[in-house]
């Protein structure tokens, strides 16, 4: 029997993986070793500053500036991560802030600068509300995954090693702060503490029906070397990825799967809205809208020195449906 070849797989602990994880479906030829039990953060650190994994779950925005840098990765086009964003503009109560222009000469938060949640969240602002984003003040929380020169007229400032920004926003030492995640504030019910925009739910839904982007986060990156050695990895690698998503989508039209009394009404509603398959991969039309937003939402932000070209990120996969749950690579 021919000896597969062992990857490392990094990546979030998601349903639509679950099979991959548990071996239930196999990528042709690849063992893979799927590891889960880290941050998003650690693991984008981890594969963009030591390279450590092999494949590996990465930050849309990362990988931008990395493949702008000459960075030796490549890609495939499976967005394991997707989230609208209009729920993670988070406010001081006593700010005055109560729509997106107020945040206009207001202080800021970010964790980072380059972020992929906090970046289409700029992008979102300057473009869809008109938001001046060279008037406000922005502080960083973090270190930069990719260390840049930030461009003339961005007002970029570091909080003192150890803060939390979004302790600061509680605090009144932040007016506003854009977030990857629901905030702690949030979470315990500090009244200090709002959502800009308080039914986020409804700008998503009218932003996804203007639009039709339902936001990638990540990207599933490779370090370039195994492609190089290995052309077939790519196909075998997005095929095993469709399959697993599909017998997730399958596990989880059994109602009990999932406790929640009206979990099947969420996910029909869901269908009608977004369609069948959500987390589609590919380069299909809805797709490289999307990602072509997010290229120019980064080299807006001086991110990026260019608009690179959506087909020069990825290897070219595209997947196609030949029946009933069967895919094939083409």
């Amino acid at each position: 029997m021919a000896r597969k070849l062992e990857l490392t797989l990094a990546c979030g602990d998601y349903e639509i993986i679950r099979a991959l994880k548990e071996g239930t479906i196999e990528a042709d030829g690849i063992s893979l070793n799927v590891l889960t039990d880290m941050d998003s953060s650690s693991r984008h650190w981890r594969m963009i500053r030591n390279r450590e994994f092999d494949v590996c779950e990465l930050s849309g925005s990362s990988y931008l500036m990395a493949r702008d840098r000459g960075r030796p990765f490549t890609a495939i086009p499976v967005f394991l991560h997707r989230r609208f964003r209009h729920g993670f503009i988070y406010v001081n109560a006593s700010s005055g802030i109560s729509k997106p222009k107020d945040l206009e000469g207001k202080r800021v938060g970010l964790k980072t600068y380059q972020t992929t949640a906090t970046l289409y969240l700029r992008g979102l602002l300057a473009n869809e509300y008109g938001v001046d984003l060279t008037s406000i003040d922005w502080v960083t929380e973090l270190d930069e995954d990719i260390p840049f020169e930030p461009p003339a007229g961005l007002r970029l400032s570091r909080a003192p090693e150890g803060s939390d920004i979004s302790e600061m926003l509680a605090e009144g030492e932040l007016d506003a702060a854009l977030h990857p995640d629901i905030i702690a504030p949030i979470l315990r019910g500090d009244r200090r503490v709002a959502r800009l925009f308080s039914d986020y739910r409804s700008e998503e839904r009218a932003y996804f029906e203007r639009t039709g982007i339902f936001p990638i986060m990540h990207v599933t990156a490779l370090r370039r070397e195994i492609v190089e050695q290995h052309p077939w990895v790519v196909s075998n690698l997005a095929l095993a990825f469709e399959k697993a998503k599909i017998e997730a989508y399958r596990r989880l039209t059994n109602p009990r799967t999932v406790p929640l009394a009206w979990f099947m009404d969420e996910w029909e509603a869901q269908q009608e809205l977004l369609g069948r398959d959500p987390w589609e991969y590919g380069l299909g039309a809805a797709n490289r809208r999307n990602l072509e937003s997010l290229i120019s939402y980064s080299h807006q932000g001086g991110l990026i020195s260019s608009l690179i070209p959506v087909e020069e990120l990825f290897e070219g996969v595209m997947l196609k449906s030949r029946g009933k749950g069967e895919w094939v690579a083409n």
